[in-house]
């Protein structure tokens, strides 16, 4: 709970009673490997915060191939924002890559938030803001660089992540075989 708390005071002020009242809205779930916190095709139920674990964004192109967008992991919320705002169907999965531990609100405690907390709809921009931005940060440069220098830019992006997951993600997120992928980690080392 401290870490969900120290994430939203970057975002602005809170004093003790809205403190006690955001954490009365919350709920601690957990969702083993390759559970779904989000399905395409569903409407977004929860805004996560991970407390353990790592989710990725992924979805199905036309050809059935899986693609793997990016990465969420701890420290991190964790929301297909737009859908669940509007409480429309999503098109993309966010899938537990790992077991996980998360702090989840749902939508009417979300919005009991919004309606009780002054100033909340503003920290609430600039938490999605960073989150956005940081999503995009991380998200693979498929076309402007090689496979090697995509490898390490992931590696480079999330340090902690490389050893925690299938690389068969790794591969889907940088656009490449996992034969290239292995090649690639191979010359490497």
């Amino acid at each position: 709970m401290e870490a969900l708390i120290n994430l939203i005071l970057q975002f602005g002020d809170l004093n003790k009673q809205q403190i006690e009242f955001l954490l009365s809205k919350v709920e601690m779930l957990e969702f083993k490997k390759d559970d779904y916190l989000s399905e395409a095709g569903k409407v977004p139920r929860y805004v996560a915060f991970v407390l353990e674990g790592v989710f990725r964004f992924c979805y199905y192109n036309n050809k059935g191939e899986e693609i793997t967008n990016y990465f969420v992991d701890e420290g991190n919320f964790v929301v297909d924002n737009q859908k669940f705002e509007s409480q429309i169907v999503a098109s993309e999965y966010v899938q537990a890559v790992t077991d996980c531990k998360v702090l989840v609100f749902n939508k009417k405690n979300w919005d009991e938030i919004s309606n009780t907390i002054v100033g909340w709809e503003m920290m609430k921009a600039n938490m999605v803001k960073k989150c956005l931005t940081v999503a995009m940060e991380r998200r693979s440069p498929l076309v402007s660089e090689d496979a090697t220098t995509r490898y390490l830019s992931f590696i480079e992006a999330f340090p902690n992540l490389i050893n925690r997951i299938p690389l068969s993600y790794v591969a889907s997120y940088l656009g490449i075989t996992q034969q290239s992928l292995s090649r690639i980690r191979r010359n490497i080392r």
